[in-house]
């Protein structure tokens, strides 16, 4: 038991920075099926998506969405970018890179304004990893967040940095996968 002088219903309400990385599926998944726990609990819910377009339509973010229209909390849906931004695209003209430090700004307000009790942050990890937000930045402000804000970070090849901080890092290591056979993603499995 730690010596933090702290009751067991005290930390049951300490704020959590949880991290969803490695190479293997089920990242977003799981930080959706956390989204749906914190929603069930009665906290309203911030997603940021960093890189799928906002033409893309999953399932989770319908389901979330509906759940937010049915006099619960409120479910609050961001997608910055149009897609993979590794994806080459004939006249893209889209800053991706501006694109995401606006999506860093407008979750650093939220977070001083209090605005979500739990915020997932989906592929979060690539906007560090390519230097559109910088990493010290995110580890600084996830510290001093006010209040008890939950968050969750998924993404392949999460920063040293950011896994030091976090309270809870889970991996996903892929043992195997249908699309190393050829096969495509489906819906109702990958969205």
């Amino acid at each position: 038991m730690p010596q933090d002088g702290l009751t067991t219903r005290q930390r049951r309400r300490q704020a959590v920075l949880a991290v969803h990385t490695g190479h293997g599926k089920g990242k977003s998944t799981a930080a959706f099926g956390m989204a749906l726990r914190a929603w069930s609990a009665g906290w309203p819910i911030g997603v940021f998506q960093f890189v799928k377009s906002e033409k893309w339509r999953v399932g989770e973010e319908a389901a979330l969405k509906a759940l937010g229209q049915t006099g619960g909390p409120a479910v609050a849906w961001h997608k910055m970018g149009e897609g993979w931004s590794w994806i080459q695209r004939a006249g893209a003209e889209r800053d991706h890179a501006a694109e995401a430090a606006e999506g860093w700004a407008q979750i650093k307000r939220d977070l001083a304004a209090e605005t979500h009790k739990f915020y997932v942050l989906d592929e979060f990890t690539y906007p560090m990893k390519w230097g559109w937000v910088d990493v010290a930045d995110v580890v600084a402000t996830l510290a001093d967040r006010p209040g008890t804000q939950h968050v969750v970070i998924t993404g392949r090849d999460a920063h040293p940095d950011l896994l030091a901080a976090a309270d809870l890092v889970t991996e996903m290591t892929k043992v195997k996968h249908p699309m190393d056979a050829g096969r495509k993603g489906q819906q109702g499995i990958e969205w």
